[in-house]
């Protein structure tokens, strides 16, 4: 079962935030730290009401196998950008345990429904480099390269 999250899903959710913090620990000690979370228990608290920032958990046996953490944007206004309502996948995660069990696709299919019915023009991720096996998957779900931002480490 796919809903919005709320407290009680609160110690499943950090447990999942040190899992990907971990994924990009190893593939970039040099920008992220060792076991962290992303949000404090306290952040997520404000963020389950804010519907702005909705988070969606995928409920299995009583417990969270994944996340999404979304963002609408919209830059209304804009001297470049045209006012097309956005909703950004802030992060998305599924438990190491459940992966190959088709959570994330169930949940990414879950988001673009919700985006398309909340009047979204699209939807929008960041990936990084040095998770390949995400990088696939977002690829299989339909999604395609917007921009890429490159760095030269000094």
């Amino acid at each position: 079962m796919i809903r919005r999250a709320q407290e009680k899903d609160t110690k499943d959710i950090l447990k999942l935030l040190v899992q990907v913090n971990m994924v990009h620990h190893n593939g970039r000690p040099d920008l992220f730290k060792g076991p962290a979370t992303k949000y404090t228990a306290k952040q997520l608290s404000a963020m389950y009401t804010d519907d702005s920032r909705p988070i969606f958990v995928f409920e299995k046996d009583g417990s969270v196998a994944g996340y999404a953490f979304c963002i609408f944007a919209q830059h209304i206004g804009d001297n470049v950008l045209t006012d097309i309502k956005t909703l950004y996948i802030d992060d998305i995660c599924v438990d190491e345990n459940c992966r190959g069990q088709h959570v994330g696709k169930a949940l990414y299919d879950y988001v673009l429904d919700f985006a398309r019915h909340s009047g979204c023009h699209n939807i929008t991720l960041n990936v990084w480099s040095c998770n390949p096996g995400a990088m696939k998957f977002y690829e299989k779900c339909g999604l395609k390269p917007q921009k890429i931002c490159m760095e030269q480490i000094l």
